[in-house]
């Protein structure tokens, strides 16, 4: 954990958010976050309550606090801690992990977000961890948002774009499938639809939706930034029309996975 702890001391998430690639992956995250917290809200006759395990520098706690909800957040590196509290928001901020949320009760929760832990957890053990320690502070009936990079994603920028394809074939980080089987010194692990698929089935959590946060986004940075506001706006209206497309869940960086506890 050292490893994610220096990569972070010196990587902004906020300012990915920011940029259109990540402005694609942040409103669409969002626009289903609100889906479900209006379901339950309509359901329950009250304002949800929200954890954020491994909130980052609080782009979304921060979002959803000043939108009237009651959000704690829960960040592994202190340094993304000190910029959330930071930013004076109401959001109740704590240093933790995601696999040991033990400060918070059983069904402390109505919606629980996981965007990141999962990306460096890399046994299937740990991500089931994280699964069930966010499905027992969260309300039956609630909701788990889990986020996942692809498989692909990884093959095609850290195996192609970025040339480490042969050594990864080489040194076991590929399988023969072109599965992703990389070490804890890769920072980023990567996984497969069946892998995601596995980890929700293990958890005892029911799928509501599953769909590509993001869609080809990553892949098109250049040519976004090079849109016209008018463009971009047409091309967002496209990747919501699309991104629950079954052909479409592996194209882009990110999966969202939506679940529900029994």
């Amino acid at each position: 954990m050292d490893e994610i702890v220096e990569h972070y001391n010196k990587f902004c998430e906020d300012k990915r958010l920011e940029r259109r690639h990540g402005q694609v992956e942040y409103l669409t995250s969002m626009r289903y976050i609100r889906r479900c917290l209006d379901e339950l809200e309509s359901r329950r006759k009250e304002k949800p309550r929200i954890l954020d395990v491994g909130a980052g520098t609080g782009k979304y706690a921060v979002a959803l606090s000043e939108e009237g909800y009651d959000v704690t957040a829960v960040e592994y590196v202190r340094y993304h801690l000190g910029i959330l509290k930071q930013k004076k928001s109401a959001v109740r901020a704590y240093q933790g992990d995601a696999r040991d949320l033990k400060r918070f009760a059983d069904e402390s929760f109505d919606l629980t977000l996981l965007f990141g832990p999962l990306y460096h957890l890399f046994t299937p053990e740990d991500k089931q961890r994280a699964l069930l320690e966010a499905k027992r502070v969260t309300r039956a009936g609630g909701y788990i948002l889990a986020a996942y990079l692809t498989n692909e994603y990884g093959v095609l920028t850290y195996g192609f774009k970025q040339g480490h394809i042969l050594e990864a074939m080489k040194d076991g980080r590929l399988d023969e499938s072109f599965h992703c089987r990389l070490q804890k010194e890769d920072l980023y692990d990567y996984v497969r639809l069946e892998d995601i698929n596995a980890l929700a089935s293990g958890a005892g959590l029911r799928r509501v939706k599953i769909l590509s946060a993001d869609g080809p986004a990553d892949y098109m940075r250049r040519e976004l930034r090079e849109m016209s506001e008018e463009v971009f706006d047409a091309f967002l209206e496209y990747h919501f029309s699309t991104c629950e497309r079954p052909e479409l869940l592996g194209a882009g960086a990110h999966i969202l996975d939506i679940l529900q506890k029994p």
